[in-house]
Parts: C-alpha cells; sequence; structure tokens
C-alpha cells in the first residue's frame, strides 16, 4: 500500500502546516489558558480548504483521498488540539453524517453553512449514566400534532455550548430501526446548554445539552439501525488517534530541543543513555502508530468502515501519547510540570484522547471479536462448572462464608 501522495496534495498540506503554525500555534497557550478558542482561529481555518477536504465534489469538497486528509489532519492537531476537535468534530464526523444519512437537495442547507466555517455542529451521543454503550441512551425523539420533538440530556459533547446544530443520536420507536439521527436546531427554546471544565483540551467547548421538547422538522428525523452507529463513530476514532499522534509528536520535538539546550553532571541530556532511549521509543511508536493512521484513513476515504483497523489504532495511539507525554515531562525535569510549559499542557491534553469517543477496552473488544472470539458480556454459569453451584443450592451464603 503505496502512502505517498501527489504533488498538488503536498502543496495543500503544505501550506495547510505554513497557515496553521503561524498563527493557530502561536495563539495555542492563550486558548489554554483563557478556555475558548479565539475568533483568529475560525477565520483562518475557514480560508484554508481544510473543511473541503474530507468531502466529495458533489458536496462542495476536493475528494482528497484518505492520506492527504490524515496529513492534514496532523497539522492542524500539532497546531492547536483543542481547536482541531472543534473544527473536525464539525466538518468532518457532523458534515459526513448529514451527506451520508440525509436528503442530498434537502439537507444541502445544514452542510454548506459547516464547511464555510459559518455554523458549528456537534454530535451528541453519551448521557450521563451511559457511556460507550448506546443501548442505554434514553433520550428520544416523538411525534406529536406539530411534527416531532426530541426530550432527554446529552453529556460530555464537544462543541455543546457553541454549535448551532447537532447530530443527534436518539431513540426513534415509532420505527422498525429504533434508533435515528435528529438534525436539531440548538439555537430554539427548549434546548439548554451547559459548560463542562475538563482537564486538558481546555479551549474546545466541553459539556451538556438538554432536551426540553425541542422541535424538529419531519425530514430531519432520519432512521438509522443501531448497527450502523460505527459507520459514523470511526470517522471520530480516527480523528482523535490523529490528534493524539500530533500531541506524541509535539512531546518528541519539544523532548529533543530541551535535552539539546540544557545540562547535568557537565553534558547536555542528549548525551544520557536513558534520555536516548526514550527519545528513540518514542519516534518508533509515534512512527507505527501513523501508519496505522494512514492505512485507516485511506480505507475510510476508499468508503470501508475499516472498524478492525480503527479499533486498534485508537488504544494504541491514544495510549502512547500518553506514554510519550510521560517520557516528555522526566526528560524536562520540573519543567515539564510546570504552568505554561508546552510539555505540561501536552501532558494534560494527552489522557482526554484516551477517554474521548469510546472505551479502550471495549475497542479492544471489536479487534478480539473481528478474530473470532466470543462476545463479551453474554450469559455464562461460571459455578456450575467449578460445583459451587451445588454449595449456593444448599446454602446461599455459603460463598460469602468461604470468601471470609
Amino acid at each position: 500500500m503505496d502512502f505517498s501522495i501527489d504533488e498538488p496534495s503536498r502543496k495543500l498540506v503544505n501550506e495547510l502546516d505554513d497557515r496553521f503554525l503561524r498563527g493557530i500555534a502561536s495563539r495555542a497557550p492563550v486558548t489554554d489558558e483563557v478556555g475558548a478558542i479565539p475568533p483568529e482561529n475560525w477565520r483562518e481555518i475557514a480560508q484554508s480548504d481544510y473543511a473541503r477536504l474530507f468531502h466529495p465534489a458533489s458536496v462542495g469538497g476536493l475528494g482528497a483521498d484518505g492520506v492527504t486528509q490524515a496529513m492534514a489532519m496532523e497539522r492542524l492537531a500539532r497546531a492547536c488540539p483543542s481547536t482541531f476537535w472543534s473544527a473536525t468534530m464539525s466538518v468532518l464526523v457532523c458534515a459526513k453524517l448529514i451527506h451520508t444519512y440525509g436528503d442530498a437537495e434537502h439537507h444541502g442547507r445544514l452542510l454548506e453553512p459547516l464547511l464555510r466555517f459559518e455554523r458549528l455542529a456537534c454530535f451528541p451521543v453519551v448521557e450521563n449514566t451511559s457511556g460507550s454503550d448506546a443501548s442505554t441512551y434514553t433520550t428520544a425523539v416523538r411525534r406529536d400534532a406539530d411534527g416531532y420533538v426530541i426530550t432527554g440530556e446529552k453529556s460530555r459533547i464537544t462543541n455543546a455550548t457553541t454549535a448551532d446544530l447537532g447530530v443527534v443520536l436518539a431513540r426513534f420507536e415509532e420505527h422498525e430501526y429504533g434508533w435515528c439521527y435528529a438534525f436539531v436546531d440548538l439555537r430554539q427554546d427548549g434546548v439548554r446548554t451547559y459548560r463542562m471544565h475538563d482537564l486538558g483540551l481546555r479551549g474546545m467547548p466541553w459539556g451538556g445539552i438538554v432536551f426540553n421538547r425541542a422541535r424538529i422538522g419531519v425530514r430531519d428525523v432520519v432512521p438509522v439501525r443501531l448497527e450502523e452507529f460505527p459507520h459514523g463513530m470511526a470517522w471520530g476514532w480516527l480523528f482523535i488517534s490523529i490528534a493524539a499522534i500530533a500531541i506524541a509528536q509535539n512531546a518528541l520535538d519539544a523532548s529533543i530541543a530541551h535535552a539539546r539546550s540544557h545540562k547535568a553532571f557537565g553534558r547536555p541530556l542528549i548525551h544520557m543513555d536513558r534520555v536516548q532511549e526514550a527519545i528513540a521509543e518514542m519516534r518508533t511508536q509515534i512512527d507505527a502508530a501513523r501508519l496505522l493512521a494512514y492505512r485507516c484513513a485511506w480505507h475510510r476515504a476508499e468508503g470501508r468502515l475499516a472498524q478492525d483497523l480503527v479499533g486498534m489504532l485508537k488504544p494504541y495511539a491514544t495510549e502512547m501519547a500518553v506514554r510519550a507525554t510521560q517520557h516528555a515531562v522526566q526528560i524536562h525535569g520540573a519543567w515539564g510540570l510546570t504552568h505554561g510549559y508546552p510539555v505540561e499542557r501536552m501532558y494534560r491534553d494527552a489522557p482526554m484522547n484516551v477517554i474521548g469517543g469510546f472505551a479502550s477496552n471495549r475497542l479492544r473488544e471489536l479487534v478480539a471479536q473481528d478474530l473470532g472470539l466470543p462476545t463479551p458480556y453474554q450469559d455464562f454459569d461460571w459455578l456450575k462448572a467449578t460445583g459451587l453451584d451445588v454449595d449456593c443450592a444448599v446454602h446461599p451464603g455459603a460463598l460469602l462464608s468461604a470468601g471470609r
């Protein structure tokens, strides 16, 4: 599989790199400090071709190949992970869902403003009492005399407090599928949002959305099978993984620069065996994650789910970034935990990618099931095979007593 890109694509990626590093990267410390994305960031992304990379020409996109998309994503993520999360959730995940499941003519009115960054979208999925298990969600769309309304609460949502549009996964019991994507105007009565403060990615607007019989147009309720849910999430798992790779690469670059300029015991840190070992390990694991990300992006752009690949990528890349930032802190010493220092920010940002999107253990279960292993959580009598069920049948407290 060839991961090289043609000259026009390389030129485009380099232009994005120059644009984002000049502006957005220089404002990343302030973005983190104030907990908000500066308006200048949005203007710079809007003036670029970033949003159009992910979509076909039929909806106003450039139809870029998957590797070019991955490279462009990493450029923005390296400049500012918070800005990357907010922008890419809107123009990649939400926009993909709209033009995949929506009606091209009718929902073009929703898609076009997103690609111009005139409006922002969010993907409300998880709830206060439910995380990765979609079957436990309770937010529901129901019919009333005037059309449809949505009721429920979603939490820990990227762009919750700033989005104009929500692509909401909700129950839809009047349809045989039982589920739908609801395209909800979040600027209406019946919608309340609130901010949730987080450890890292502080500039990313993160919070909850409460729907109290908020109205939805009849054509904006799109029935969907729950088993199709991973098709939308796979783009999210991919972009989160690329955010992690970008943070790890920044940590590596910062570590090399620090180790060259700081001295200990009469020589630069870069000469120390353990420092070189850590740097070599970081480089190896970053490159491995990046190659897997390119492979996933290539398949996704070709229309394949590639669930097994993305299921391997996200746990590996996100946990690798945590290890990389830990190495960076160790190399930097006390500077690595000093407020306002770049590595300190990376150290807080990296764990957010591990948690975001889907639990790592659940993704590993999907990979295992793809290899033919049994589905977890199925009914299984653990006691009968051991004979302990006999004791429990005679005296229900026997098992507890035996454990004392």
